[in-house]
Parts: C-alpha cells; sequence; structure tokens
C-alpha cells in the first residue's frame, strides 16, 4: 500500500468533512424558527436580551459566527446548550456511554449471528435450513426498523412485561453497582435485541453468496480432492471472504449509529440520539451542529478505515494500476 494513495484516501476524506462543516453550519441556520426565542424569555429586559446575545455569540455577523464555529469543531469545545445552559461536552459524554453499548452490542450481534447463519445456508444449498434463512433474512429486512421496534413495545413490554417500557435505568434507580449493572442491560435488552433482529438478515445474505463463491473457486476444489476434512476447507474459503466482510463491518457503523437515533427515540433512552432530535426539534443550534459533527467524524473515520483495511488484508487490491 503506497503512502500516495494513502494521502488521497485521507485527502477526499478531508473534502467530505469540510463539506459537512458548512453545510451544517448553513442548514441550522436556515431552518424555520428562531433560536433567540430559545434561549431569552419575552419578559427579560432589554440589557438582559443583548446580554445573552453576546455570550452565545448571536449578536455577531454570519461570518464570524462562523469562523468561532469552525474554531469549535476543531477543538471540541461546542459551547453551551441553548436548552439545558450546560456545557454540549459534557451533555455528550454523560449521554455517550448508552449510544456505544446500543451500537456496539447489537452491531457484535447482528454480524456474529448473520455470518454464522450465512455459512451454515451455504453449507445446505438447496435444503430446508437454507430455505429458511433466506427467508427469515428477506422478512426481518423489509419491515421499517421503528414498526419493529413498536410492535416488540406492544408485545414484551406492554402485553408481556417482559422488559421495561422506556428508559434507561428505573425509578428510583437501584442500589449498588451490581444492580444498576443489571438494571441498565435490562433497560437496553430489547433495543438490543430489535436492532440485532432487523440486523442479521443483511449478514446472512451477504455471507451466503460470498461462501457459494468461494466453496466453488479451484482451491476449495482441490482441498476437497486432497482429502482436507469439510471444516479445513470451510475455514480457508471463509479466510478468502474476510476482507468484505471487514469492509462492510466498518462501513455499516455510521448506520448503526444513525439508527440509534430511532431507537432512542422509541425507546425513550438517555442517549446521543436523543439528544440530537431534543436539538433539533428546540433550534439548539451548539448542540445540533456539535452531535452531527461528531456522527460526520464516525462515517469519515469508518470509510477512510475499511479502504484501509482492505488494502491491508487483501492481497490483490489494485492501487494505481498494480497489484500491491
Amino acid at each position: 500500500m503506497s503512502g500516495r494513495w494513502f494521502l488521497k484516501r485521507l485527502l477526499s476524506s478531508l473534502v467530505v468533512l469540510a463539506a459537512v462543516l458548512v453545510l451544517n453550519f448553513l442548514l441550522f441556520r436556515m431552518m424555520p424558527g428562531d433560536a433567540v426565542s430559545t434561549i431569552i424569555d419575552p419578559s427579560f429586559s432589554p440589557e438582559a436580551k443583548e446580554n445573552l446575545r453576546a455570550i452565545y455569540g448571536l449578536d455577531r455577523p454570519l461570518w464570524e459566527q462562523f469562523v468561532i464555529y469552525i474554531r469549535q469543531m476543531l477543538t471540541f469545545s461546542f459551547g453551551l446548550s441553548f436548552l439545558s445552559r450546560k456545557p454540549v461536552w459534557d451533555e455528550l459524554v454523560s449521554r455517550l456511554p448508552v449510544t456505544l453499548t446500543l451500537t456496539v452490542s447489537s452491531m457484535a450481534l447482528s454480524s456474529a449471528l448473520g455470518v454464522w447463519l450465512g455459512i451454515k445456508a451455504a453449507l445446505n444449498r438447496g435444503r430446508l435450513a437454507e430455505k429458511i434463512v433466506l427467508r427469515a433474512s428477506a422478512v426481518t429486512s423489509s419491515f421499517p426498523g421503528f414498526f419493529v421496534q413498536l410492535v416488540l413495545l406492544m408485545l414484551f413490554a406492554r402485553a408481556l412485561p417482559i422488559f421495561p417500557l422506556r428508559g434507561t435505568l428505573s425509578v428510583p434507580p437501584p442500589t449498588g453497582a451490581l444492580g444498576i449493572f443489571l438494571d441498565y442491560g435490562w433497560h437496553l435488552a430489547l433495543p438490543v435485541l430489535s436492532l440485532s433482529l432487523m440486523g442479521f438478515g443483511g449478514w446472512a445474505l451477504y455471507v451466503r453468496n460470498l461462501m457459494v463463491r468461494a466453496l466453488n473457486e479451484d482451491f476449495a476444489l482441490m482441498a476437497r480432492a486432497r482429502g482436507l476434512s469439510r471444516g479445513r476447507v470451510v475455514w480457508h474459503a471463509f479466510r478468502t471472504i474476510l476482507p468484505p466482510i471487514l469492509t462492510i463491518l466498518l462501513m455499516s457503523v455510521p448506520g448503526l449509529v444513525s439508527g440509534a437515533v430511532i431507537t432512542e427515540s422509541v425507546f425513550s433512552l438517555h442517549g446521543v440520539g436523543t439528544f440530537l432530535l431534543e436539538a433539533i426539534s428546540g433550534h439548539d443550534y451548539p448542540s445540533a451542529g456539535a452531535s452531527f459533527y461528531l456522527l460526520a467524524l464516525i462515517t469519515v473515520f469508518c470509510n477512510l478505515l475499511a479502504d484501509i483495511t482492505y488494502g491491508l488484508v487483501d492481497p490483490r487490491v489494485r492501487i494505481e494500476g498494480k497489484v500491491q
């Protein structure tokens, strides 16, 4: 992998991030409504209104606000929230564990289940097992995510109160570290299961197609002819499809993070997703801008990391017209 190739990928990622920053600044200020009315009470005196405008930089020209905004994004000093009057970074840090737990757990569970089912389907072509995997994958991938989550809430939180209906912790929260941990996991179990249920189907179909192709390659046929066990043949075939699997895994992270916005809203979780929705509805420019900026960073970083990973794990990758 050449340094020139890496530099080109890095520069393209920076260009995308710069475009996101500009659009992020402009779009929120073009939205209907007035951010000033969010933080300034009509009963305030003129002096108090001007002081608040100065504190949040709303009394400055648009270009100067843009310079301040860029400086804040690059230094992760996102200022104060219009709604909570607290530092935006502190708000994000307090909500980040919920979002990370939700996305990482669901991604690990759905990808592991999907890869396993995809391999099973490829090894049982034309049999009942393959048909079940294909039907289940198609059905779970066809329904809207919020619809599946609402159905699960009605079944397992309302009709059968196995899981809590909403929230991240019980009110009042349990005492002791173990009690809090178990209660935390109990509240996140249904959201994680819902995301995993909607995500494993795509993985199963994708891995099944890759494995079918790999098992029909010359190296797999030669391995079987030499008398290698079925497990070893499957392992060698699976190793050849690891590069695209790793790429898809990294590129699916931004979609999971974006999907957390809907999931956290449906299950009323105290995460970054609900924070973003509250910021948009309340015209909270600092909070909404910081949230979208972090989402853009995650997306750009994962796409760049996917390119680098694919180039490292697959020696057949062509870079600048040469096989590296």
